[in-house]
């Protein structure tokens, strides 16, 4: 007898293979549907614009009102950037908005004969920058721009931190070309064999305050020694280390793995040149591995190395006003406080003709004094035994009472 007719319960698909088949083919149609609506879609969008510009020419506008146009209506030009010209600032503050530098920096270019305005070098940073100044730094005209651009960066060793290498090595711009069109530059420096997180933005105000020491912007860094770290040593760099540029102290200090004791969890606000590695070199240990976990609150989570993402808008609100709040704190700190809530945390003073000896005691911060009335003994009760097991007992017992009745 043939089996062909027996065949398909002989060799039967499993349950999962026959669902993902339904799900391939579902998704399949769905697919050939929406590009069939699609194309509908822009047919019928080509044929509306098309019927709209049919013999409608705009009148060209002359050069000059074009460029008074965008400057006032802050129109962004083919670069990307918006022109905003209607606002007088200080020039090393119109350098920082242009993305150019820091504040900081920008005086130092000033000084240095980098900057013209009008055709005349610039000497002084203070300088109101006009509506109508021409300001030029490098052969170029400067725009203040409005579209800022806020990158983290999952940085590998061997890349530069700089804008551009004289010597043709490898720059941390080359791993963000397709982020951004505009002109970013790195927060702070990370060693040449330091990976971990780094921001870049053209935003010179943010720059200026997560670089300034005042502000004490947290670091915390994973080193990986060439040798275990000891307990007396850990103990030194938590008292604090004199190196050759002044004393340092650490916020933490921790072994990021309790079985490898050579790996270890360091947390610090100081931004001074290789600090961390002069701390353990300091005490005779060579850094195999240094990477920074975090800055300024923000980590490396879901970014692989030499990946970057772009910060959301939380993120920049906690960058831009965490440091403002902190001061503030440190502020209310140090001041002394109103007389007003002095009043209000104060207890009334008692009448001492009213108090007790107890009050008393409490109030000179003495022992409570003893009462002079003897104690009264109490009286031990001795538990009586019950008198019914169970329920049922003293049932059956109130039962017979009745039947006595």
């Amino acid at each position: 007898m043939s089996q062909a007719p027996f065949q398909k319960f002989v060799s039967k698909k499993k349950n999962s293979v026959v669902k993902e088949e339904i799900r391939q083919d579902k998704k399949k149609a769905r697919k050939e549907k929406n590009a069939y609506f699609d194309k509908i879609k822009e047919q019928k969008y080509q044929a509306r614009m098309a019927a709209k510009n049919k013999g409608f020419s705009k009148p060209a506008m002359p050069e000059d009102q074009q460029k008074t146009f965008k400057q006032k209506t802050g129109v962004p030009d083919k670069t990307g950037t918006t022109i905003i010209t209607d606002k007088v600032m200080p020039l090393n503050k119109f350098l920082a908005h242009c993305g150019i530098c820091s504040r900081r920096d920008a005086v130092t270019l000033i000084s240095e004969g980098k900057v013209k305005i009008n055709g005349i070098v610039a000497t002084e940073p203070g300088y109101k920058v006009q509506p109508k100044d021409e300001v030029i730094y490098n052969n170029k005209k400067l725009f203040v721009t409005k579209n800022l651009v806020y990158i983290l960066l999952n940085k590998p060793k061997d890349y530069i931190t700089t804008t551009d290498d004289p010597q043709g090595r490898k720059t941390v711009l080359e791993l963000i070309k397709k982020a951004t069109d505009e002109r970013v530059y790195p927060i702070g420096r990370l060693d040449r064999n330091t990976s971990g997180v780094l921001l870049l933005t053209n935003d010179g105000d943010l720059t200026q305050k997560l670089s300034h020491p005042s502000y004490e912007i947290k670091k915390i860094y994973e080193v990986k020694l060439d040798k275990v770290l000891t307990k007396a040593d850990f103990d030194k760099i938590i008292d604090g280390l004199i190196l050759e540029d002044g004393p340092v102290n650490v916020d933490s200090l921790a072994y990021a793995d309790s079985k490898d004791k050579s790996i270890i969890g360091i947390e610090i606000h100081s931004g001074r040149n290789r600090i961390v590695r002069r701390i353990f070199e300091h005490l005779g240990y060579d850094v195999k591995g240094l990477d920074r976990v975090m800055y300024a609150g923000l980590t490396k989570k879901n970014v692989e190395r030499s990946k970057w993402r772009y910060l959301s808008d939380k993120e920049i609100r906690l960058l831009k006003y965490m440091n403002e709040s902190k001061k503030k704190n440190k502020q209310i700190v140090s001041s002394d406080k109103p007389v007003s809530e002095n009043k209000k945390t104060e207890k009334p003073e008692k009448n001492w003709k009213q108090l007790t000896d107890k009050d008393i005691a409490v109030a000179i911060g003495k022992a409570i004094p003893a009462s002079n009335k003897p104690k009264r003994e109490r009286e031990i009760k001795v538990p009586q035994p019950r008198k019914f097991k169970t329920h049922s007992e003293k049932k059956n017992f109130k039962n017979q009472q009745v039947g006595k009745k």
